[in-house]
């Protein structure tokens, strides 16, 4: 009797520390939450404050890895790595100062023909007027515009206009550094590019890092396929605008042309926005020109969104118009204008990410692992040793689990993990 009632009260003891144990497990978990949330409500709050340089350094790895391909075609002719590294950035550096020498000069040019211009327009405008005023009846005279009135209207915006001419200086030497530091980060990247991939493959756990290879393979590989895609569709709308503009007489054509080549990395928007310039020299050489232009840029923006991308690009990206169009969208409102041109590379990037971590290693995954039938866990006490079996409801159907058979994971090897390959070349 006496050792029954020592047992009653060893169990009843073993159900008070287990209950109490169970409590501070769970004020544990709860505080280990909210810990976790704030953490991450505290990193992307930083992610935000630093998009900018974000947007840099991505811009700087797409770059790198444009020109790592362009000296690994070199190094596979015979050059080193060294001299094929200089190739590439000569080549790229001569194609930037041939790009702003075919620019410049001709818009500067124009911008001062159209100061030029613009007084003697003024003039002929108001004369217009005075002899439109002869034949206006005289019931409608009082609503006949007054040219000097509308100029003295037209003061305060002038003054705007120079106003923030100023803040254009200031902003384009913002722009002037970042594309330094642009430049600087590529030839660091360009240096050493294994030593950065390893650092971010390491982020991983072990298990995931050969994973993480592979997912950076795929996405230096559609880097790759957009720069030529884009390259070799700017260049034919390049070229189809200067023969256009050239046919129809207007002045800086080839400056043009290329100008509507370097619009055309932005899809969507870049047309729009290579047309205006063109129409503006056009329409200080005849007023008729500029409508010649807006229906050559109409025809050419046809065939370049109806043939030229999907015959180049269409099936290296499989990225759908309206979620193109989405995305940029998004990334001009959190980044600018920088965003807005790599919108692009960033929807591959990020479409990439998505589609082979969460669709196929989660979503893909989710209902093929299923928890056992039973588990039976021991608890150690100061009394006894308690066997404590926790049983799951069956389901209708069980995998059946082969104890000799191994995971489907890469071995952890970090040497073979961390080869030359990809953008490593």
């Amino acid at each position: 009797m006496r050792h029954l009632r020592q047992d009653i009260f060893t169990f009843e003891k073993f159900s008070i520390n287990i209950d109490w144990l169970g409590h501070y497990r769970g004020f544990v978990v709860n505080l280990g939450q909210w810990i976790g949330l704030l953490a991450i409500i505290l990193s992307l709050y930083t992610l935000w404050q630093i998009r900018e340089a974000l947007l840099l350094a991505f811009a700087a790895v797409v770059l790198a890895s444009t020109l790592n391909r362009l000296a690994r075609r070199f190094q596979r002719m015979g050059a080193s790595r060294g001299f094929a590294i200089l190739l590439a950035v000569a080549i790229f550096l001569g194609l930037i100062v041939g790009f702003f020498w075919l620019i410049v000069p001709p818009f500067a040019d124009q911008f001062q023909e159209l100061t030029r211009k613009v007084p003697q327009g003024l003039q002929r405008f108001n004369i217009w007027l005075e002899q439109l005023e002869t034949r206006i009846p005289p019931q409608l005279a009082p609503y006949r515009p007054d040219l000097n009135s509308l100029i003295k209207q037209a003061e305060p915006w002038i003054q705007s206009v120079l106003g923030s001419s100023l803040l254009l200086v200031s902003g384009s030497l913002d722009v002037l550094l970042k594309t330094l530091l642009v430049l600087v980060l590529t030839g660091m990247f360009l240096v050493d590019p294994q030593q950065y991939r390893k650092l971010l493959i390491r982020l991983f756990p072990s298990f995931y890092r050969r994973r993480v290879d592979r997912i950076l393979e795929l996405c230096e590989n559609s880097l790759e396929s957009w720069v030529i895609g884009a390259i070799i569709a700017s260049g034919v709308v390049g070229l189809m605008s200067v023969l256009g503009l050239t046919l129809l007489g207007v002045p800086a054509a080839l400056a043009l042309g290329v100008l509507a080549g370097f619009f055309n990395f932005i899809p969507n928007i870049g047309p729009t926005l290579s047309v205006v310039p063109a129409m503006a020299i056009a329409l200080l050489d005849a007023p008729w020109k500029s409508l010649a232009v807006l229906i050559l840029y109409f025809f050419i923006q046809q065939a370049e969104s109806s043939f030229i991308t999907p015959m180049v690009m269409a099936h290296q990206l499989s990225l759908l118009p309206a979620v193109t169009l989405i995305s940029q969208l998004l990334f001009f409102n959190v980044f600018g204008f920088l965003g807005l041109f790599l919108a692009l590379p960033l929807t591959v990037i990020t479409k990439i990410w998505v589609q082979e971590v969460l669709v196929k290693d989660i979503l893909d995954e989710w209902g093929n692992k299923q928890s056992p039938a039973s588990m039976q866990v021991v608890v150690q006490t100061d009394a006894k040793e308690a066997n404590v079996e926790i049983n799951y409801p069956e389901t209708n159907s069980q995998p059946s689990i082969d104890p000799s058979s191994k995971p489907d994971l890469p071995p952890n090897d970090d040497n073979d993990i961390f080869k030359e390959t990809g953008f490593g070349k």
